[in-house]
């Protein structure tokens, strides 16, 4: 899967999720085909990823912008900060805990 960009390899991701999920009986005889793909795939999304975040990194670098303390936590656990919610210096802050997601039975944002 070299060369293939994001958008093929998410596609490749998202078209075996719903293989899988419309599925009434798992076929093993292609599951092996499915899996190999899906790794191949999921490596070139990382790839892609990995490789934007260092190129947005760098710009901000350049540019003189700070970045926040949370760019370096996944970002499954970033939590926004309005300017709101921010404390003045020498004030303590307490983050709530992000609602919790109701799962949605058409979410193809997960590839399996």
């Amino acid at each position: 899967m070299t060369g293939k960009s994001f958008r093929d390899a998410y596609g490749v991701l998202q078209q075996h999720a719903e293989t899988l999920r419309d599925q009434a009986e798992p076929n093993i005889d292609d599951l092996l085909t499915i899996v190999t793909e899906s790794v191949d795939a999921y490596k070139v999304c990382k790839e892609r990823i990995d490789a934007v975040e260092a190129a947005l990194k760098a710009a901000l670098d350049g540019a003189g912008v700070a970045p926040s303390a949370q760019s370096s936590l996944p970002a499954s656990e970033r939590v926004a900060e309005g300017p709101a919610k921010r404390a003045a210096p020498g004030e303590a802050t307490q983050r709530a805990a992000p609602p919790a997601a109701e799962p949605d039975a058409n979410d193809d944002d997960i590839p399996f």
